[in-house]
């Protein structure tokens, strides 16, 4: 028996399957690669030049439409939904697709997950709007437990909708530090850098206010007049895949200037080439604000063994336990705190050791793409049945 079709739609902004794209396209590719035993998954994006517009990849087919903006975009994605007579029909966070597509197709299954705030926030999109988006939608997915709380407060009627699917890393491909070969990878690795006997503190991520990455500049000086052989790396751009610098990450180069052998930029950094960069660190941080929705960075440092200093906010404190696999600090005290934790695990290896060990077991329970994609499964056997 020919297994049912899923279609899931991409917001069309950037390539996928690609390793330069956003998180939201990530978790698509990894989950969508997972569900191929029991659902035939068909991705829709948008044209990019160099890629087909269809293709089948790890089991996965993609399906590329051309469109001068985002309604045009939804629109042909719509037309090309009825040759595939999917089953469930989901939209990977924008509202306002689900709305155009509920208009299109009335009696579809039709799914939103949502991954952050930013799509259900005042600047992209009105109250009154969002609520009639959301209620186009017969389910709506996020990734943790505060995103779930926070869209329940702007649309109370949604609550019985709501489902919470956690993200995950992939726990074959981010190999343990504390392993001979993430050790000898390691090592090889720093050498190459020259950075052999440094510790290293490790952001990754985009170079925007919201993720905090001037508090960790501002940290430095202290941080590095305890513990003289800290280097901290700053990897990613203001933008996917970008170089440019807005004002904002000049200020950040700007501090970074103060103390040069404490402080290196690396551009953005492949996500198919990321596992390594983690592999280099004693210590993630990760000083996001309060709306940080879930944080892939954080089950991905932790898969590796390592722990992780973070903002007491937003769905970092679902991953993060304080003490056993890192440190949560509340977003005032950042200033204060983050030199003390950062310091702390970068002079004591081995409690850096057991906290690390501790973060690749809670991967390992409840935070890996396996895991997301069987509690979808799930989620869908019960739909199919009814």
């Amino acid at each position: 028996m020919d297994r049912p079709v899923i279609a899931i739609v991409s917001p069309g902004s950037f390539a996928i399957p690609s390793a330069t794209s956003s998180s939201v396209e990530l978790v698509i590719e990894q989950v969508a690669r997972r569900l191929t035993h029991e659902v035939s998954p068909v991705v829709f994006g948008k044209i990019f030049r160099g890629r087909p517009k269809t293709e089948i990849v790890d089991g996965v087919k993609y399906v590329r439409v051309g469109a001068a903006s985002a309604q045009a975009y939804i629109r042909q994605v719509g037309r090309r939904l009825a040759h595939y007579r999917p089953q469930v029909i989901q939209v990977e966070n924008r509202p306002r697709f689900v709305r155009t597509l509920r208009g299109m197709y009335p009696r579809a299954k039709l799914w939103l997950v949502l991954h952050s705030l930013t799509f259900v926030s005042k600047r992209h999109i009105g109250r009154g709007e969002l609520r009639a988006c959301l209620a186009a939608a017969d389910r709506i997915i996020v990734n943790s437990e505060f995103l779930k709380d926070q869209i329940i407060r702007l649309a109370p009627k949604v609550r019985r909708k709501m489902i919470v699917n956690h993200l995950g890393a992939d726990t074959e491909r981010f190999v343990s530090r504390w392993s001979d070969e993430g050790a000898l990878k390691r090592e090889a690795l720093l050498g190459r850098l020259g950075l052999t006997g440094k510790r290293i503190i490790l952001y990754v991520g985009r170079l925007i206010e919201i993720k905090g990455v001037h508090h960790l500049l501002h940290a430095m000086p202290r941080i590095a007049a305890q513990v003289p052989d800290a280097v901290l790396l700053v990897i990613g751009g203001a933008r996917y895949g970008s170089s440019r610098k807005t004002a904002y990450v000049r200020n950040l180069h700007r501090l970074g200037e103060k103390i040069p052998q404490h402080v290196r930029f690396i551009p953005f950094v492949p996500h198919s080439e990321i596992s390594s960069w983690f592999g280099l660190a004693d210590v993630l941080v990760v000083p996001s604000n309060s709306r940080e929705a879930f944080g892939l960075v954080n089950v991905e440092a932790m898969s590796v063994g390592v722990p992780v200093v973070a903002t007491r906010a937003g769905g970092m404190k679902e991953i993060i336990q304080h003490g056993e696999t890192g440190f949560l600090i509340d977003a005032p005290l950042l200033g204060r705190e983050l030199p003390l934790w950062i310091s702390l695990l970068l002079s004591n290896e081995l409690l850096a050791r057991q906290m690390g060990e501790m973060s690749i077991n809670r991967v390992k329970e409840q935070f890996t793409w396996e895991h997301t994609a069987q509690r979808w499964l799930d989620l869908y056997r019960v739909v199919r049945k009814n």
